[in-house]
């Protein structure tokens, strides 16, 4: 019954849970990802819960990290395997479904959850070690020669399974619709080029655009408001 009665709210803030987990008026335990790894490190089993879907969860991860979310058919069976007494580690995408797992462990008796800011994003933007199923369809000398071999480079970094992410796209449409050959337009999704991602160092969240001017970056936008004119902007004054 609990489990049904979980279902049904989590299905009803199913849209809007980027927005309850960014309010300024909610009080969680997101960490940064400095932070968020040092506490890792410093326990010597780590309790890391992957808050995304199955799906995501099989293409890359965390290192020992478990995969469940408040919508798994035997959530109550994975929280009763974890210590309450321990901290719990929670990510996901961003910082959506982990905040919302993260407030329920709390609530329920766990002494300790904390969040990731960023998510995956922050996790294998920041080069911290990850396991991914697949190999770079990109690699970073790949990605090297392209902003080498372009005057101006503009560089799309997200997710398929990343709701922003998808807005993106249209505006990229928009974009090199305007610019044609003067502008390379190059898009990086985690699920295809997670080790480029990783190699750049420089990801925090998704989307993350970066326009490259003569092999150097002279802008870098992160998240989609006011996306098309910050862009327009930013090629205009190069």
């Amino acid at each position: 019954m609990r489990n049904k009665i979980l279902k049904t709210s989590i299905t009803a803030i199913a849209f809007v849970w980027a927005v309850a987990a960014f309010s300024q008026n909610e009080n969680h335990s997101s960490l940064s990802l400095d932070s968020f790894y040092s506490k890792i490190k410093s326990q010597k089993n780590p309790q890391i819960v992957d808050a995304r879907t199955p799906e995501e969860f099989a293409l890359n991860h965390i290192e020992g990290a478990v995969n469940f979310n408040l919508q798994s058919e035997n959530y109550d069976q994975y929280v009763a395997k974890l210590d309450k007494s321990k901290p719990v580690f929670i990510y996901s995408i961003g910082a959506g479904r982990s905040v919302i797992l993260e407030k329920e462990l709390l609530k329920t008796g766990f002494s300790e959850a904390y969040s990731l800011e960023g998510g995956i994003a922050n996790w294998i933007g920041g080069g911290k070690p990850f396991y991914s199923n697949l190999k770079s369809k990109l690699s970073l000398k790949e990605f090297n020669k392209i902003i080498a071999d372009n005057k101006t480079v503009l560089v799309d970094i997200g997710s398929k399974y990343c709701g922003p992410c998808k807005k993106v796209k249209p505006v990229l449409e928009t974009i090199r619709g305007e610019y044609g050959s003067n502008l390379k337009i190059v898009e990086i999704e985690l699920e295809d080029s997670p080790q480029v991602i990783a190699d750049l160092k420089t990801i925090k969240i998704f989307p993350t655009l970066l326009l490259y001017q003569d092999g150097k970056i002279v802008f870098k936008k992160e998240g989609i408001s006011d996306l098309k004119n910050e862009v327009d902007v930013a090629l205009a004054s190069k």
